[in-house]
């Protein structure tokens, strides 16, 4: 990791910019693959996957025996984990509903807002060496619990722990399809995968690209995402072993994972670098691991304020606070998209069990961007109600605005009513 010592705020800007990532190449890759779907369907859905991913897309989801015979394939022990760990998601988002209140807004004016799941959400789930059933339980159980209708799932993988955790969340039909492709498929419709009016769901640059480019047609997806960052808080009172764990659990996602060690304390620095040599050389994942820790910087600064306000600055998608006051100092953060408190927190505990969502936002949009939650997969529909009563108070008001506005058509519409009720009471 690249050490850095005191550096002065003016150059916190550059010191926290991200990588940046050329897109131009990439969109102008994957925009034919769009533009093939959307003009071939099925067949463009047959020939990508075998020139991409080597597999035979069939124009069919996958049928019920695949989900049948995932459940044998599985050891005991990890459909016990699926299942504690769909508990514990479930839990958590179930409590984010909102009872439907209605507000009096003045007297005959009433005001309320209700929840409407999507309709039609489309969840991608990348193969490649890491099957990420986890993922569908983040998106999937939300998707329950909301409402959706149809809930049409994408992979290219046939992992049996995703067709198991798939039909644990009620997916509607899963598709053995991935790529851009997938995307494009979910975004326009085939013959076979409907088109649908949300799209949630990780993936390489290629699937990112896809899905921003379906974006800017006016396609609703999760978040802009990018590669997968963890930002580390630790003081005096952390656990080295415990801090060079979790750098390294980011780390593995891929060489371009972002992974960041603030601290005000340079023993703490010294300690958990003899750490992650330690255990990096035991990881699995060893090359990746070691490229992404290569890229990234340990900042050491001098007060607690400094490192606060540095975390702010970064916006981690994940930030880890192994200090002391944990929950105290969290509150003072403002920029992050999941944090994670004191020692026995670690962050593969979001990842996969203790309920709160890992689909979070990348690259500095935690500023601004909330992670997935129930909130993603359904509309928030307002209803007023307005009595005779409450128009004849409220109705000056709407006709004096819209005649400043210069909509006279508005005012009318009030002003009518008004001199009907006014006529009725009359007579």
């Amino acid at each position: 990791m690249q050490l850095i010592s005191f550096p002065p705020r003016h150059e916190w800007p550059d010191l926290l910019a991200r990588p940046v990532q050329s897109t131009e190449a990439i969109e102008q890759a994957v925009a034919p693959i769009l533009a093939q779907v959307r003009r071939d369907g099925d067949q463009a859905l047959a020939d990508l996957s075998a020139k991409f991913d080597k597999i035979t897309y069939t124009g069919q989801p996958v049928p019920a025996s695949a989900f049948a015979e995932a459940e044998t394939l599985l050891s005991a022990e990890l459909k016990t984990a699926i299942q504690l760990a769909y508990r514990n998601i479930r839990i958590f988002h179930e409590a984010q509903r909102q009872p439907v209140e209605k507000i009096e807004t003045m007297p005959g004016v009433t005001c309320w807002r209700r929840s409407v799941g999507i309709e039609k959400v489309g969840l991608y789930i990348p193969g490649g060496t890491a099957p990420l059933f986890s993922t569908v339980l983040m998106l999937g159980i939300p998707a329950q619990l909301a409402g959706c209708r149809e809930v049409i799932l994408c992979t290219p993988s046939d992992h049996p722990a995703i067709l198991y955790a798939a039909q644990l969340v009620g997916v509607t039909k899963v598709f053995r399809v991935g790529g851009a492709q997938a995307i494009a498929a979910m975004a326009y419709g085939t013959r076979s995968i409907p088109k649908v009016y949300k799209i949630f769901g990780p993936g390489n640059q290629y699937v990112t690209a896809a899905k921003m480019l379906i974006a800017k047609e006016g396609m609703a997806i999760d978040m802009p995402a990018g590669p997968s960052e963890v930002a580390i808080y630790a003081d005096h009172t952390a656990i080295p072993a415990f801090v060079a764990a979790d750098l390294l659990s980011q780390a593995e996602h891929g060489a371009d994972s972002q992974v960041l060690l603030v601290t005000t304390d340079k023993h703490v620095l010294t300690a958990v670098h003899i750490a992650l040599i330690s255990q990096l050389e035991r990881l699995p994942r060893h090359e990746l691991a070691s490229k992404a820790i290569h890229n990234s910087k340990a900042i050491l600064v001098e007060t607690k304020d400094d490192a606060i306000d540095l975390l702010n600055a970064y916006a981690a998608e994940h930030l880890i606070l192994s200090v002391e006051n944990a929950e105290t100092v969290a509150e003072r953060i403002t920029n992050a998209g999941s944090i994670f408190l004191g020692n026995y927190t670690p962050e593969s505990a979001g990842d996969y069990a203790s309920g709160t969502n890992h689909t979070l936002p990348t690259n500095g949009f935690a500023r601004a961007y909330s992670g997935v939650s129930l909130d993603s997969f359904v509309k928030k529909i307002t209803v007023q109600s307005i009595s005779a009563e409450g128009i004849r108070a409220l109705g000056p008001t709407i006709e004096a605005m819209a005649e400043a506005e210069s909509l006279e058509a508005h005012k009318h519409a009030v002003s009518l009513r008004l001199a009907s009720l006014h006529e009725n009471h009359s007579a």
